[in-house]
């Protein structure tokens, strides 16, 4: 059984926290340059599903992933832990 947490106290006796890591697994996939969206796009400012990338593109998803996973896991505080 799961348990989240939102800037709670750390259960005592509970396995390791997995909030990060499905944090980032999950923001990695949807900020992907060119799946949902790619910033800037080829041929205009914003493309969508177009599945194909730049350089500039992914350094803007790049700085996009570092800044959300700070607001969700560091800010928000998200906390899953399992056992």
């Amino acid at each position: 059984m799961a348990t989240i947490l939102l800037r709670g106290n750390k259960g005592r006796g509970m396995s390791g926290d997995w909030g990060p890591v499905v944090v980032a697994v999950v923001l990695f996939v949807l900020c992907s340059p060119g799946l949902l969206f790619q910033l800037p796009g080829n041929k205009r400012a914003v493309e969508f599903a177009n599945f194909q990338t730049s350089p500039i593109s992914i350094f803007v998803h790049t700085i996009i992933f570092f800044g959300l996973v700070t607001i969700f896991v560091i800010a928000i505080g998200i906390h899953i832990y399992s056992g």
